[in-house]
């Protein structure tokens, strides 16, 4: 039987690039239709800038991929940290804008989110976004679906806004879980590895995410800031 998939020249199978640098825990993928091959993830604070080119030079170099053998990039277009968003994706977009690529993107806490995809009940990711509010959303499997957009909110407008018996995870912490306890919530906490972030995830729901139609044009592709960068308005009170 024939493989299905496009080759490039040489014939050589295509391989998809996934790239999430929205927080201070950075992760590449190489996968081939949503299925992982090669991972790597690393706590780079705040210096994209100047890692992930090299990381993303040395991930194709271990496993024998050359830049013509990439058929389509993944990237987490946030919410998250100003710096590590726009590094991500303006390199995801210069890849793909290069090599004549589809760039799709999928959102950091669909992402935390996804790996329970599985459990019962609604799946809150959630990250601290300071001025005592959270990043939030929630999910639900079978079928996958959004059940609350991404948002910004207290703690206690977080637990108002979702079902009882809830997962809640990513850069969530017990502080959070803690005042969704206060509010009548039954709620489950991951922690360690269960809560982190990983590249491939984002292949995985990338090429779902594509084989569905999802619009693939690098051009379309934004940054998901739920409250606008401090630097933006430093720049226009400054003009």
């Amino acid at each position: 039987m024939l493989d299905p998939r496009p080759v490039c020249r040489g014939g050589a199978a295509l391989t998809e690039l996934s790239i999430d640098t929205a927080s201070e825990l950075a992760s590449l993928a190489l996968s081939d239709k949503g299925a992982l091959l090669a991972e790597v993830t690393w706590r780079c604070r705040r210096n994209q800038t100047v890692e992930l080119m090299p990381a993303i030079d040395r991930l194709l170099a271990q496993h024998g991929v050359a830049l013509d053998e990439i058929a389509a990039v993944f990237v987490c277009n946030g919410a998250g940290m100003y710096t590590g968003l726009r590094v991500g994706i303006g390199t995801a977009k210069g890849l793909a804008a290069a090599l004549g690529l589809p760039l799709l993107a999928v959102g950091r806490l669909e992402l935390d989110a996804y790996p329970h995809a599985a459990l019962p009940g609604p799946i809150v990711a959630a990250h601290r976004a300071g001025r005592g509010e959270w990043a939030w959303a929630a999910y639900a499997g079978e079928p996958w679906r959004q059940v609350q957009p991404p948002q910004l909110s207290p703690g206690a407008e977080v637990a108002a806004g979702i079902d009882d018996g809830l997962l809640l995870t990513g850069e969530a912490d017990a502080t959070l879980a803690g005042i969704l306890r206060s509010a009548g919530k039954t709620c489950y906490l991951t922690t360690g590895a269960a809560s982190v972030r990983r590249a491939g995830t984002l292949a995985e729901l990338g090429h779902l995410h594509l084989a569905a139609g999802a619009a693939s044009d690098p051009a379309l592709v934004r940054a998901i800031y739920l409250r606008p960068p401090a630097i933006g308005a430093q720049k226009q009170s400054g003009g």
